[in-house]
């Protein structure tokens, strides 16, 4: 009898403490999605994804390459914020005659539009969230 104990009493410590643990994925599945942009299409044939999470760290992915987490700086976090306070989505834009445009898909706030031209409101949140991709995206 003791002999069973001490085998089956480690495998069911064991097995209870995986249950108990949260798996890894869980944990980071957590953090919630604050925007994403796609920009896609092109002459250089773009196919870019930035996604900020409200933590500040971003998710970076482009045509080639792996995708790249990073975190903002808290300044990069606060200017993006002042932006996106300003930004009004409007609707989607219909895709113009010819070849060679840029697609713009913002993600906000429960809505996704896409825009072939940029507005005013979505300028400076595009630019910046540009520079964030081409200064942190370097596959290692």
């Amino acid at each position: 009898m003791r002999i069973w104990l001490s085998v089956i009493l480690p495998v069911l410590l064991l097995g209870s403490s995986a249950v108990l643990a949260p798996p890894a994925q869980a944990v980071a599945s957590e953090t919630k999605t604050l925007i994403t942009l796609h920009r896609e299409g092109g002459f250089a044939g773009f196919d870019d994804r930035v996604i900020v999470h409200t933590d500040g760290c971003v998710r970076l992915s482009r045509r080639s390459g792996p995708a790249v987490d990073k975190c903002l700086t808290e300044q990069e976090t606060g200017t993006l914020r002042r932006h996106l306070r300003r930004l009004r989505l409007g609707r989607s834009e219909a895709q113009p005659q010819g070849a060679d445009f840029i697609k713009y898909t913002i993600a906000y706030r429960g809505r996704r539009v896409s825009r072939y031209t940029l507005p005013a409101s979505w300028s400076p949140v595009v630019r910046h969230l540009e520079q964030i991709l081409e200064k942190y995206w370097a596959p290692d």
